[in-house]
């Protein structure tokens, strides 16, 4: 018999990956570098499905039908391309193989670059949803070698989450390493949707003083309007669960937080486009503090700060903090959408965002009701050159920026850190100021540098420098923009 696809690496996304595929008629070869776990699954969870089993590569390989498609669900770095070693003897021209793991779009680009040399079609795949995702649909964005998407498609497709019309979380993302690259900025907008939450959870607790069964509430009551999505119907369920002894889990867990590198690496691609992803950014820098548990424990104890202490309306400043919320998650996701589109103007991937809001509007981990509102910006206008200039978008964050501006105040008044809220703001600020004093940077520039500025009476791209002591010269340095 010869099997679809095969998946090498039973790890939890790739296990639950091979169920979804069999459960939706595919026949699935397996493969993992220790065969006892090969062993472990084919005898459980894998029995009686059309799931077989491989110890070797060779034999692996020649189990799936031609044009083979190979998935690989390892590490991300030196795995995949170790594997990638280990397959090519067996495999033949025009065979695909797949990267499912979370791996940097500029390996993707020298990977596919190197298969399509030897003949064979590489695909850079991001899958989000986690565990529960790859079980039962998760979002699925591929990229890479053109020619093997009419391959994979009905099996991806099959594979995906749908959403309420009926249509599949998958989409071909484009050339090269794009498919991992919208991978990377989902996860970079994660982990902003996650520390604006976190920053809510703080507010709610040390300024407004609620336990944990009104946190709980409020997030549950959140999961209805506006605010709907996974991340706030996780955190609905985190703040209810009980220890074994009764008392909030919650409070019972170290706050320090991990990262795998993709929030590290949407920064990365920011400052390599010249993009503003301040918020993202300082989700990621979060994470950074708060691992430095010891030092904050021993600063905690040498720095003092203004009481926790607000005598305001408390019902009041909760509903704004729920329009605060909205905002800065708006205005972080137009940050990561004008990445997406500086990434695709960089490398002429054609993405199409109004697609990408729509594939991840199920079974990925950032999945919302609010992504509907993104897909139809960029449907009515696919040129649009920043989400918040979208008539809808304009009018909630316009209209929502006073009550961001007094959580900020009641946040900042008690000593409350709220970096991504606080982020945000400042962005809107900014995109909406005319001129910024980055003309007195500019002068500075050319002060200490000969870096040379525009004049505003002049067209763009002429490019001037003074002698502002007298006694510099007319050599200057090379001008740039970003």
């Amino acid at each position: 018999m010869e099997y679809t696809i095969g998946i090498a690496g039973l790890a939890v996304m790739g296990e639950n990956l091979v169920l979804n595929m069999a459960s939706k008629g595919f026949s699935v070869a397996v493969y993992n570098r220790t065969y006892g776990k090969t062993e472990k699954f084919l005898e459980g969870r894998a029995k009686g499905k059309d799931i077989a089993g491989y110890r070797e590569v060779k034999d692996f390989v020649a189990s799936l039908e031609s044009p083979r498609k190979i998935m690989m669900m390892v590490k991300a770095g030196e795995p995949v391309d170790q594997f990638i070693e280990q397959l090519l003897p067996f495999l033949d021209e025009g065979d695909i193989v797949i990267d499912g793991g979370n791996s940097n779009y500029h390996d993707t680009v020298r990977r596919q670059d190197y298969l399509e040399g030897k003949g064979l079609r590489y695909i850079g795949t991001g899958v989000s949803g986690g565990e529960e995702g790859a079980l039962k649909g998760p979002s699925i964005m591929p990229g890479g070698s053109a020619s093997a998407w009419e391959h994979l498609e009905p099996v991806f497709t099959a594979a995906a989450a749908k959403v309420d019309d009926g249509s599949s979380c998958t989409a071909w993302m484009g050339p090269g390493g794009a498919g991992h690259f919208v991978k990377m900025v989902h996860n970079g907008i994660e982990y902003g949707d996650m520390q604006l939450i976190c920053e809510a959870y703080h507010f709610m607790k040390d300024i407004l003083g609620m336990d944990s069964g009104e946190i709980h509430s409020t997030f549950a009551d959140w999961n209805q309007g506006e605010l709907s999505s996974y991340l706030i119907e996780i955190t609905a369920d985190i703040t209810a669960f009980l220890d074994e002894d009764g008392s909030p889990l919650l409070e019972n867990i170290l706050d320090a937080a991990g990262q795998k590198g993709t929030g590290k690496w949407t920064v990365i691609g920011a400052l390599d486009y010249g993009v503003p992803l301040s918020l993202i950014s300082e989700s990621v820098f979060a994470r950074c503090l708060s691992s430095l548990k010891e030092l904050r424990e021993s600063a905690a104890r040498e720095l003092a700060g203004p009481e926790c202490v607000y005598e305001g309306d408390r019902a009041a400043l909760l509903s704004d903090l729920g329009t605060a919320l909205y905002v800065a998650k708006i205005i972080s996701y137009a940050q990561g959408f004008g990445l997406l589109q500086a990434a695709s103007d960089q490398y002429s991937w054609d993405l199409n965002l109004a697609e990408i809001a729509r594939i991840w509007r199920g079974g990925c981990i950032i999945r919302s009701v609010f992504l509907d509102r993104i897909s139809d910006a960029y449907t009515r206008e696919p040129g649009l050159a920043n989400m918040l200039l979208d008539p809808y978008f304009k009018d909630i964050v316009t209209k929502g920026q006073a009550r961001l501006r007094n959580v900020l105040t009641a946040g900042m008044s008690a000593g409350i850190p709220l970096p991504c809220h606080s982020a945000a703001l400042n962005y809107f600020d900014g995109l909406r100021t005319a001129k910024l004093p980055a003309n007195l940077l500019q002068a500075q520039r050319d002060y200490f540098g000969a870096h040379m500025y525009e004049r505003v009476d002049k067209p763009r791209g002429e490019w001037f420098h003074t002698n502002w002591t007298g006694e510099g010269g007319d050599t200057t340095s090379t001008a740039y923009s970003k």
